[in-house]
């Protein structure tokens, strides 16, 4: 397919990406500060939210893949999803005067329930356009490339409201919604329209949560993938949760804070193309064990920072942007290529569900690496309350930021090496599966 078509098709990662760094990064703290709701109770919504979205994800997977409509098995939830994610986001980030508690509850339901019945079935979706190997590489790429763009415009917009208005959280959140709202509406109608939405023929599987555990535990190459990556997200949340404390107290730049993360994602936009190639060239397994071997040395760089080396973390930062997201790139094309391999062994369609535990394996990965970084650095004497930090409390703070992502990163790497889904294999499965699927496209044909 042309590129502008598969950029037509992956318009709708536009608004999932600009959206999801604004409600966990600033919607609690603005409706907190500008509009009163406490914020115990704020924490207590967006944790119930994440909980409903993660139990949801595998529910909507294995639903869509059942699903048999006149639109296709995907676009029905997309739709839907895509409708509830707007009227959440719209609810977020344009609160009224005097918003209520209640109020917020609707739009983190909303926005959180729209987000999964949205985006499960859409990377699903992304894997079955194209049964070929490098061209699911492709298509990932794509992806990346435009959530870069997205959460660069997303960071951007608190430094213009703070240029035009500085301090009025109200200008923040609208600036928020606008971008989101703006590419959402027609991003939905521009996703449903680029591409055929065609059922395969019916392979009938059981719906219920033990068959559909059996399929994604008693799959080594799924859990391998799984595995990979969420040491690979474990890895970039333990950078995200410590970056603003390392920039602030250890190197003292703390006009720095939140301009480094900028910095960082603009680079991230080049490294889509890149690795996309390196990709193709390597194939994608070996490639995802290159692209994090290059992390894991990046972050081990990391260990020589000190307060008058500033100039190695804008190096390692740009170094970081041109790697970002390149082990997920490949990982998200691989879980296609597995489910292909299911298909012929089962019979069984599962590229909603193992798309969706995917997913789950990001966010779980990410949470596991905040919750074990911040009281790690806390017991190892850190405090950023603290009138000042000693400099061995400074020193661990360095040494947790640079080898838990470096470790984690050189695991993704073991757990990928020897891989032994590729090009090769991939071909001759599919061969297979087209053979099978024409058998049983032809015994539905009534004989003349």
């Amino acid at each position: 397919m042309s590129t502008l078509r598969l950029l037509r098709f992956s318009a709708l990662v536009v608004p999932l990406y600009a959206a999801a760094q604004p409600v966990i990064a600033y919607v609690p703290a603005l409706l907190s500060r500008h509009y009163g709701i406490p914020l115990a109770t704020l924490g207590l919504l967006f944790l119930a939210g994440q909980v409903i979205n993660s139990l949801l994800d595998p529910l909507i997977g294995t639903l869509s893949d059942r699903t048999q409509s006149r639109f296709g098995r995907r676009r029905p939830w997309i739709f839907g999803g895509g409708l509830l994610f707007a009227a959440g986001s719209a609810i977020l980030f344009f609160p009224p005067a005097g918003v209520s508690t209640a109020w917020v509850g609707l739009g983190v339901m909303l926005y959180y329930c729209g987000s999964s019945a949205l985006s499960t079935p859409l990377m699903a979706w992304s894997g079955e356009i194209s049964g070929d190997y490098h061209e699911r590489t492709r298509i990932a790429s794509l992806f990346t490339l435009l959530s870069s763009c997205a959460l660069v415009l997303a960071l951007v917009l608190p430094a213009i409201a703070d240029q035009l208005r500085p301090g009025d959280g109200q200008l923040r959140l609208t600036l928020f919604g606008t971008l989101v709202l703006s590419t959402a509406l027609p991003g939905l109608w521009l996703t449903l329209t680029a591409v055929p939405d065609s059922t395969p023929p019916a392979l009938e599987h059981s719906p219920s949560p033990r068959a559909a555990l059996k399929a994604v535990l008693g799959n080594p190459l799924l859990l391998r993938v799984l595995a990979a990556d969420a040491a690979v997200t474990a890895g970039q949340g333990v950078r995200t949760g410590l970056l603003l404390f390392v920039v602030t107290f250890a190197l003292g730049r703390p006009e720095w804070a939140a301009a480094m993360f900028l910095f960082q994602y603009s680079f991230g936009i080049l490294a889509a193309p890149i690795w996309q190639r390196v990709g193709k060239a390597l194939g994608k397994a070996q490639g995802a064990v290159l692209a994090e071997l290059v992390q894991a040395a990046i972050n081990f760089g990391l260990l020589f920072l000190s307060a008058d080396r500033f100039w190695l973390m804008l190096l390692l930062a740009a170094l970081q942007g041109l790697s970002q997201g390149s082990g997920n790139l490949m990982l998200r094309s691989i879980v296609s290529d597995i489910a292909d391999d299911h298909r012929l062994a089962t019979g069984e369609d599962r590229t909603g569900l193992y798309f969706s535990v995917f997913g789950i394996s990001i966010k779980l990965g990410g949470a596991l690496a905040v919750g074990i970084a911040l009281p790690l650095v806390a017991w190892l004497g850190f405090d950023p309350k603290a009138a000042a930090n000693t400099p061995d409390a400074l020193r661990w703070l360095i040494v947790v930021f640079a080898l838990g992502p470096a470790l984690a990163h050189s695991a993704a790497a073991t757990l990928m090496l020897g891989f032994p889904l590729d090009a090769k294999r991939h071909t001759e499965i599919r061969r297979q599966l087209e053979a099978r699927d024409s058998v049983a496209a032809a015994a539905l044909v009534p004989a003349e």
